[in-house]
C-alpha cells in the first residue's frame, strides 16, 4: 500500500513538473502555487533543487517554496488572496470609463484586476496580443471574453498599431503587464514587453506593473531561452537556419509609471524602498 501511494506522488509530483516546464502552467503565480503542491509531495532539498530549476526566470516559486519551509501552505495561500484583493482596489481606481487598456502575454494579476473592475460596473475595453510562439494572449482573450470585457487581439507584430491610434484603433489610455521578474533596474516579462515600452514612452503612454511583491529580487535572474520547436517545429535539415526563442525582455524603470501591487500603486523607486525595509 505504501509503495502504491509513493509512486501515486511520484507520477503527480512529474506531471505538475511537466506542465511547469512546458508552460502547460501559465503566469508566474501560478507556477509557484502548483509548484508549491508539488514540494509538499516531498518536501526536500532535492524536490526544492528540482522545481527551481524547471523555470529559472520565476524569483516568486524561490519564495513561495523558502516560505513554505517556514509557514504553512496556508498562510502562503493567504499571502496570494490578500495581494490580489489590494491589487483589485488600485487598478478599480485607475481605470477610467471608456479607457481602452492594453496588455500583453497573460497574467493572473493582470486579469483578476480587470475582471474586478467589470463586475464594479467600469466600462473599458481591452486590447492584447496574441503572444507566440505558445500563444498565451489567447488565454488573456478568453478569460475577459468570459467576463463580458470587450476584447481586441493583435498580432504581436501589430503592437505599434493596436497602441497609437492607427489603422482604425482607438487611443490607449494605459498598459497593465505583469511581471516575472522585479530587479532594481527594471522588471523581467514575457518578449515583446521592452520593445511595448519603448513604444510607449515614445508615445506617453503609462505603463504600470500589476504585481506580487513576492517576485521581487535582489539577485540577477536568468533569462530563458527556450527549446526552437515551438518557433518551428519540423524545421527540414536541408536548411542550416538557426532559431533564437528568448521567452523574456528586460523593461528598464524609465520605462514604468508605477508598480500596483499589495502595498498599493507605488512609484519604481518607492518601491524598492518598500522591498528593502
Amino acid at each position: 500500500m505504501r509503495a502504491i501511494k509513493y509512486f501515486e506522488k511520484k507520477k503527480k509530483f512529474n506531471k505538475i513538473a511537466k506542465d511547469i516546464q512546458t508552460i502547460k502552467i501559465q503566469g508566474a503565480k501560478n507556477v509557484a502555487k502548483k509548484a508549491l503542491e508539488a514540494y509538499l509531495l516531498f518536501p526536500s532539498k532535492k524536490s526544492k533543487k528540482k522545481l527551481i530549476s524547471l523555470r529559472p526566470t520565476e524569483p516568486m516559486l524561490v519564495k513561495v517554496l523558502n516560505e513554505v519551509e517556514k509557514t504553512s501552505k496556508k498562510e502562503v495561500l493567504e499571502h496570494f488572496s490578500f495581494s490580489q484583493e489590494k491589487i483589485n482596489k488600485e487598478v478599480f481606481k485607475l481605470i477610467k470609463d471608456k479607457d481602452i487598456i492594453f496588455t500583453h502575454c497573460h497574467s493572473s494579476s493582470v486579469t483578476a484586476s480587470l475582471i474586478y473592475s467589470k463586475n464594479k460596473k467600469k466600462k473599458f475595453e481591452v486590447y492584447n496580443t496574441e503572444t507566440r510562439p505558445l500563444f498565451q494572449g489567447r488565454k488573456t482573450s478568453r478569460e475577459l471574453s468570459k467576463a463580458k470585457i470587450k476584447v481586441t487581439q493583435f498580432v504581436d507584430s501589430a503592437m505599434k498599431i493596436a497602441l497609437t491610434k492607427t489603422q482604425g484603433t482607438k487611443k490607449v489610455k494605459k498598459i497593465f503587464l505583469g511581471a516575472d521578474a522585479i530587479l532594481e533596474k527594471g522588471v523581467i516579462n514575457k518578449v515583446g514587453s521592452g520593445m511595448l515600452s519603448e513604444i510607449a514612452e515614445e508615445n506617453k503612454i503609462p505603463l504600470y506593473i500589476i504585481t506580487d511583491s513576492w517576485k521581487y529580487s535582489k539577485k540577477s535572474i536568468e533569462m530563458e531561452e527556450r527549446n526552437f520547436k515551438e518557433i518551428w517545429e519540423k524545421l527540414s535539415k536541408n536548411y542550416k537556419i538557426k532559431i533564437r526563442n528568448p521567452a523574456f525582455e528586460f523593461v528598464p524603470k524609465e520605462n514604468i509609471k508605477g508598480i500596483i501591487s499589495e502595498f498599493g500603486t507605488l512609484s519604481y523607486d518607492k518601491f524598492l524602498e518598500k522591498m528593502k525595509k
